[in-house]
């Protein structure tokens, strides 16, 4: 059968109508001369979003998140702290360790994807007694746990106890638009209590590609020439900041996933054999298992029927909910989980 519906990530959109026209009639210069007025453009409007002195556009949120430890503590033997679960421990750690040859520290995280407060103070510890550099990089929204959007008071209080020991607090904030309207907050106001942030483009708000990176001037200055060491400097990239530009107009737009999501955690909590995982879904995140049923092997049997969903650990997979789905998905999803169901071993 043929894909329906792809809920694998939110990065799975195409640039809309707007985009395309944004994209066609952009003016464009070399961003590698720093002449793309495309760029320009994006760079300031994201230093405003996010609050910061500046603001710098990579190609993705994984260089992103590298450039900002590089940046932070270029110095090799650099201890960078995360939860466990977040998507720099669990799919960048390769990177990190080659590139930034930091100690990539995995914290315990609670159940709403906040660094245990303890385990961070305990690794802290440990780092300061070594007379080692640290950062501290914050994940919002919470990837797997369920796509959590951390309260400003749990972020404060993490930065806070981040920078008594010296350390770097940087946030990797790929869905931080998503916790701003969950949380209804200003996306500013959920960046501050980090030195420097991540922004991704490509997700919720729908740009091709692209993330930006918040910060100080001074920064965002090294973070410039690091992007070119590492050939994530593009020419006439114009052509996508103009979507990007586009997607920035969007931000509000993204209470209507959350409310799709919320309708389809409801449906699949309706599945008798089916578990949601919690906290209750308020982002575009939604977290299913089948009891008894590997995560791959549901994938397989949700793929069959038009469904397509990211497998995760302990059997659970992934429904990311993005501007391309409608409410029609809703019963489709859930008869494609019944019928994955029925087909279980004793089911």
């Amino acid at each position: 059968m043929s894909v329906l519906l792809d809920f694998r990530s939110d990065t799975r959109t195409a640039p809309d109508a707007a985009m395309r026209a944004a994209m066609a009639a952009a003016e464009v210069g070399d961003d590698a001369y720093g002449d793309d007025p495309c760029v320009l453009r994006l760079e300031e409007a994201g230093a405003r979003l996010l609050g910061k002195e500046a603001a710098l556009f990579l190609p993705s949120s994984t260089m992103t998140n590298l450039v900002a430890v590089l940046a932070a503590a270029p110095d090799p033997g650099t201890r960078l702290l995360t939860g466990a679960h977040t998507h720099v421990a669990r799919f960048e750690d390769a990177g990190m360790r080659r590139f930034a040859r930091v100690e990539l520290v995995p914290l315990a995280q609670r159940d709403d994807g906040a660094p245990d407060p303890d385990a961070l103070e305990a690794a802290l510890r440990e780092g300061a007694r070594a007379g080692r550099p640290q950062v501290v990089s914050l994940e919002n929204t919470c990837m797997l746990h369920t796509g959590n959007a951390l309260e400003l008071a749990v972020l404060d209080r993490l930065a806070g106890l981040a920078r008594s020991y010296g350390a770097h607090v940087h946030l990797d904030g790929a869905r931080l638009a998503n916790a701003a309207v969950a949380l209804g907050l200003p996306v500013e106001k959920l960046a501050v209590p980090a030195d420097s942030v991540t922004f991704c483009l490509a997700k919720g708000l729908g740009a091709p590609v692209g993330s930006l990176l918040g910060a100080p001037a001074s920064f965002v200055d090294r973070a410039r020439s690091l992007r070119l060491q590492l050939g994530g400097t593009m020419h006439q990239s114009g052509v996508l900041a103009a979507a990007a530009l586009a997607g920035l107009e969007g931000v509000s737009r993204l209470a209507e996933d959350h409310a799709l999501a919320a309708a389809l955690a409801r449906g699949l909590g309706s599945v008798p054999g089916a578990e949601v995982a919690e906290p209750p879904c308020r982002t575009n995140i939604v977290t299913v298992r089948v009891r008894g049923v590997s995560g791959v092997e549901l994938m397989g049997r949700l793929g069959e029927r038009g469904v397509r969903v990211l497998p995760l650990d302990d059997g659970w997979v992934r429904f990311v909910v993005h501007r391309e789905h409608r409410d029609t998905a809703v019963p489709v999803v859930v008869r494609a989980v019944s019928d994955a169901v029925r087909l279980r071993p004793g089911g």
